[in-house]
């Protein structure tokens, strides 16, 4: 009689299965992590790429760019972009011309981010400022003098301090200075009466103990963080610890949408007025770089006081490495 050859019972099917899903199951939370890791260290390497174009223009300058110029004229991404290898892109940007009618010099609307001089610039995703753990929000459209324009969103900011957006003392804490500032007026580039940028030489608590720049969220839909061509979104400030549970202030109600993904946010009050935290999509904390340029991990359980001691140019604070 022939012999027919043994074939699979269901029992030993249904073990091989469950087995399957077993290494599966390991395995996918492995990969996630390599995966992570290697968008992490992605992320580190943009922020390295900043901070060398900070120093940079600091060395042609012999000041930091502005962190900011008021609004709508431009932050420290356009000054940065020619040590980020675009220098086309930077050559496209439009900072002076015509007046508009009634208005001072530069103050014409087609020159802010969103005019017809600059939206070669303020539309086109440059890598280097985009982290990819978080999720890339779509270029927000609006319609101004009846003409639509549209604007891409990134994801790092440069360190506005240890208290608001204002730069000012807030709730007992003393503003204790900050790498960058806004130097509010739409004429020239820096060193303006009243607001001079700085040059590395003035953060008197050491380049390796103060923060230059760091990661910040890309807000989804009308949500304006990450938004860094508009001058409140180009900076962070250290009030809120790393990824807080509280809300970031917008100047806005409007433009602040408190939900998922978006991380929480309101409209600002006389009370509580602007502020934006540094955040990231990161697992347990953020990519930051100090004035030294480099570039470190900064756990979300850092200690507040050690998180705005490392916004201040001039606190004169002892702040340990182990601290952070």
């Amino acid at each position: 009689m022939r012999a027919f050859p043994r074939g699979f019972t269901l029992i030993e099917m249904i073990v091989t299965i469950a087995i399957i899903g077993v290494l599966a199951a390991l395995l996918l939370p492995a990969v996630s992590s390599a995966r992570e890791s290697a968008r992490r260290a992605q992320c580190l390497c943009n922020l390295k790429q900043i901070a060398l174009g900070l120093h940079n223009y600091e060395s042609s300058s012999l000041v930091l760019p502005p962190g900011k110029k008021g609004c709508c004229w431009g932050t420290w991404l356009v000054y940065t972009l020619p040590y980020l290898e675009q220098t086309p892109l930077y050559n496209a940007w439009n900072a002076m011309g015509n007046n508009a009618p009634g208005q001072p010099p530069g103050y014409d609307v087609d020159l802010r981010y969103f005019g017809a001089a600059n939206q070669t610039v303020t539309s086109t995703r440059v890598s280097a400022f985009l982290c990819p753990t978080d999720l890339t929000n779509a270029p927000i459209v609006a319609t101004t003098g009846g003409k639509t324009f549209a604007c891409t969103s990134q994801n790092y900011a440069v360190n506005f301090g240890n208290t608001i957006a204002a730069q000012i003392d807030f709730q007992n804490l003393h503003f204790l200075g900050a790498p960058s500032v806004d130097i509010g007026s739409p004429l020239g580039d820096h060193n303006q009466p009243g607001h001079p940028c700085l040059g590395l030489s003035a953060i008197q608590d050491g380049l390796a103990n103060t923060l230059l720049a760091s990661e910040v969220i890309v807000g989804q839909g009308l949500d304006l963080r990450g938004f860094s061509w508009w001058g409140d979104a180009a900076a962070f400030e250290t009030f809120l610890a790393p990824n807080s549970p509280f809300p970031d202030v917008l100047f806005s109600a409007y433009y602040c949408l408190n939900r998922q993904p978006n991380p929480p946010c309101t409209g600002a009050t006389t009370a509580l007025p602007d502020n934006y935290g540094a955040r990231s999509r990161h697992p347990g904390g953020l990519n930051a770089a100090l004035a030294d340029g480099s570039v470190r991990f900064i756990k979300n359980a850092i200690a507040i006081q050690t998180w705005r001691a490392l916004s201040t140019s001039r606190g004169g604070e002892v702040i340990s490495a182990v601290d952070y």
